[in-house]
């Protein structure tokens, strides 16, 4: 994450700013304090804290609001540095102005993407979902010679989201949609009988933490209800315990059919495979063949709040807690006070292997998710009615 550490700070007063970015407020938590930036047309936090030692201040960008374009981050630090610090003492980022800043139809948040998704697959007759595409040889490839597809590639490291993007318009495949994201999640929101091929390709095995696969039960079941029927899903790995896993999980279904493979060779390899191959490792395929049509999933819920509620007593009764119940959980991490009628509470929810963060943003007339709201799941749609309950109870509620 983009950081710099400066001695000093100016506390010049709000908003201020340069060129097109604006600091409008902060946000005052226990340990840090939220600055609401505008850089070009995103906005998001930006973050202030003493070092540990109590002597510097650490400036960086808030993870949670991070922009899609980490140059209008990097922007934003600069100008903060410039106008409200003395003494920078070291610095973590660098603008380049030919990458970063500017938007690309590549990349998507998974937000855009879902807003644009209806378009998209009205002028693709075929869906390709690459989990984990890495360095995007195989990724490219499938866009190269399947023109016909989208193909969307899901990836949680954003280098790699951004070099793919490039050589993507180096080689004009306006085929190709890149998401920052957890892949469980993207399934979990898209409509079911749509996808063609799922692609799995060398995902990390967990050997000694099966919890943290790709791979599960449930995610077993997201594949069957979006693939079309004669759809496939394509696990290619190295770890035969991975391998052997997988089978287990995908054989549950009452109809089920799997091809299975050993050190089969592809037209395309990952730089992995190459690695995996030099080693002389033994590589094997799982292809699960979807035979059935899946019934139709719709969520009728905007995920508002009704009206405001009482800050004082929000403020004096927040806690760090959390609560679980059978398949979601919702967190209280952090409450911010913006001035004596405002606060901001961080709160992260939903399914407990897809959760959310958000902020929540709360005043006497008007509660709203903040930047960024929560997608519509499930899971998340359940959080939101506690939240809604935990906020009501809160807020009415005085301590004797």
């Amino acid at each position: 994450m983009p950081n710099f550490i400066a001695k000093n700070l100016k506390n010049k007063p709000y908003p201020f700013g340069k060129d097109d970015v604006e600091f409008l407020w902060e946000a005052c938590g226990r340990t840090e304090k939220l600055i609401y930036t505008k850089s070009g047309d995103e906005d998001f936090f930006i973050i202030t804290k003493k070092q540990d030692s109590g002597e510097n201040f650490v400036i960086k960008g808030e993870k949670l609001t991070k922009p899609s374009r980490v140059g209008l981050l990097q922007k934003a630090l600069c100008i903060y540095r410039d106008e409200n610090t003395s003494e920078v003492l070291s610095e973590a980022f660098a603008v380049k102005n030919n990458r970063l800043t500017q938007k690309t139809s590549f990349i998507a948040d998974i937000k855009e993407f879902l807003e644009e998704f209806n378009e998209l697959k009205e002028k693709f007759p075929k869906i390709f979902i690459e989990i984990g595409f890495g360095s995007g040889r195989h990724l490219l490839f499938q866009a190269q010679n399947n023109q016909n597809a989208l193909v969307v590639g899901i990836e949680v490291y954003k280098p790699s989201i951004e070099q793919v993007a490039k050589l993507a318009k180096v080689k004009n495949l306006d085929n190709i949609r890149l998401i920052n994201t957890d892949a469980r999640l993207l399934l979990s929101l898209v409509g079911s009988n749509l996808v063609d091929k799922i692609f799995l390709h060398f995902p990390v095995p967990w050997d000694k933490a099966e919890h943290r696969r790709v791979v599960s039960k449930s995610f077993a079941i997201e594949c069957e209800r979006v693939l079309k029927s004669g759809g496939n899903f394509e696990l290619r790995t190295d770890s035969r315990e991975y391998c052997d896993f997988s089978i287990m999980h995908f054989l549950n279904f009452k109809d089920s059919e799997l091809s299975i493979y050993k050190n089969r060779n592809l037209q395309i390899s990952s730089k992995y495979e190459d690695r995996w191959k030099m080693q002389q490792k033994d590589i094997y395929d799982v292809i699960y063949t979807c035979k059935n049509d899946s019934e139709q999933e719709k969520l009728d819920d905007k995920m508002d709040f009704a009206g405001g509620y009482d800050v004082k007593n929000l403020t004096k009764n927040f806690k760090n807690e959390t609560f679980k119940f059978d398949d979601f959980f919702i967190h209280f991490e952090e409450i911010y006070t913006i001035d004596d009628n405002e606060i901001l509470l961080k709160v992260a929810f939903g399914a407990f292997n897809k959760p959310e963060q958000c902020f929540v943003k709360v005043n006497e007339n008007e509660c709203e998710y903040f930047i960024k709201k929560p997608l519509l799941t499930r899971e998340n749609l359940k959080a939101h009615n506690v939240l809604k309950e935990y906020l009501a109870n809160a807020a009415n509620y005085q301590r004797s």
